[in-house]
């Protein structure tokens, strides 16, 4: 006789939640599919924020992830494929992936783009084998639905990140950190 008890329903909900978080919809892993979806996100950022237009000409790159998938119960793991843009140009392609642990439940998708405002941020991330977001950059939020706002200290950071589009819900406290690695498609 086999039991079913709340604790094997949430490992079992965690485990299929952190690979549902995998397959995250970017499609196949072919250049051509993640441009395309670059260019749609950019698109879609340009035209609701239109003060990013604003960033992106005075940035010396973009990195674009067009969805990052990101899922929790107690432990929580994220993961989304993107592009890194010079100009207009796609120069290489990352992967993001994330861990969190806290008090956390619930799965969201969001969009994401990292501004590199200086050469020298650029050619930081660029240089080292994976890149980790910490203290560095700086966050400009949308408090709005047709405007971004950010702070005098957001327009002077080396880098900006700007995430938008989300859907789902993800509620709690915890403690997180989100990689970026080269991949080639």
């Amino acid at each position: 006789m086999s039991s079913f008890s709340r604790r094997s329903f949430a490992l079992g909900a965690l485990a299929s939640t952190t690979l549902a978080a995998c397959g995250n919809g970017i499609g196949g892993p072919g250049a051509a599919t993640i441009d395309a979806r670059v260019d749609s996100t950019l698109n879609f950022m340009y035209n609701t924020y239109p003060g990013t237009r604003d960033l992106a000409n005075r940035a010396a790159g973009m990195l674009v992830m067009p969805l990052i998938t990101e899922a929790g119960l107690g432990i929580g793991g994220g993961f989304g494929r993107g592009a890194l843009r010079v100009g207009p140009s796609t120069v290489d392609y990352y992967s993001a992936t994330s861990g969190s642990a806290g008090l956390q439940i619930g799965a969201q998708q969001f969009s994401s783009v990292l501004f590199f405002m200086t050469d020298e941020a650029l050619l930081e991330f660029r240089r080292g084998p994976g890149w980790a977001a910490g203290a560095d950059i700086e966050y400009a939020v949308s408090d709005q639905g047709d405007s971004l706002r950010a702070e005098t200290t957001t327009s002077l950071a080396p880098v900006i990140a700007v995430n938008f589009a989300q859907t789902g819900l993800r509620l709690g406290a915890t403690l997180e950190g989100i990689k970026y690695t080269r991949i080639i498609p």
